[in-house]
């Protein structure tokens, strides 16, 4: 079979500079052409005649640049963030329309993905649960989407971060009923810590992320995975086999 023609969008970026690389020495996957800032990224697409746009850009752009996958007739693999709700309907609805998937990742590495269904798993049997996620200070938003995404599958296993005490800026952001703090300092790629605590005992699992390679399996995943789909594919684990 031919390889799957690709464009990647945020080429200069530091995302661009870690994957593409290891995208190239993928057999079935061909770069055919990167865009960055001040590209027109349909145009680009369409002169080479790309099957799937790998987006890692900015949130400012995310929405817009998720549209312009589609009018290009492309599938896209998204690790940007800043996705509303209101967002990622509409963008069901147009992929649909389009007969086109997006699949919109908050983290394209395998541990987070398994840290999600340990951290939901574990609020089954604590009550009371925090998140600390630790970035690099050029990280432009906080929460990180993929704190976000862990809050939102542990509140709906049924943990929460208890009442606010002190001084509620100090207390950190609260999503789904779970406070997460935000660091962002040098010297961070990506970390994030779960913990759950009831009397006598604290559980943490915690994910380190020491450089951006460890999202190339993932985004080789989706790559492989949306040209079969239609829709709105949400996180990695939509295109991953249940836990059985």
């Amino acid at each position: 079979m031919s390889p799957i023609r690709t464009v990647f969008a945020g080429a200069k970026g530091r995302m661009g500079a870690a994957l593409l690389p290891g995208l190239a020495r993928t057999d079935d996957i061909e770069i055919v052409a990167q865009v960055d800032v001040g590209d027109d990224l349909v145009a680009t697409a369409r002169a080479a005649r790309a099957e799937v746009v790998i987006d890692f850009t900015v949130p400012s752009v995310a929405v817009a640049n998720a549209r312009r996958i589609l009018d290009a007739g492309c599938h896209g693999v998204i690790g940007t963030t800043g996705f509303t709700e209101s967002d990622l309907v509409d963008l069901d609805a147009r992929a649909r329309t389009a007969k086109r998937a997006l699949l919109i990742a908050p983290n394209f590495a395998l541990g987070v993905l398994l840290m999600v269904r340990f951290a939901a798993e574990a609020s089954r049997w604590f009550q009371r649960s925090e998140i600390v996620e630790l970035h690099h200070d050029g990280k432009l938003d906080a929460p990180s989407g993929t704190a976000l995404r862990t809050a939102q599958a542990m509140g709906a296993a049924g943990s929460g971060g208890g009442p606010t005490v002190g001084d509620a800026a100090a207390r950190g952001a609260v999503h789904a009923g779970v406070h997460i703090h935000s660091v962002r300092i040098p010297g961070f790629t990506a970390t994030q810590e779960v913990m759950f605590g009831q009397p006598g005992e604290v559980l943490t699992i915690r994910h380190d992320a020491f450089s951006r390679e460890c999202y190339l399996p993932g985004v080789v995943m989706g790559v492989r995975a949306v040209r079969g789909k239609t829709g709105l594919l949400r996180g990695l684990e939509s295109i991953l086999p249940p836990p059985s």
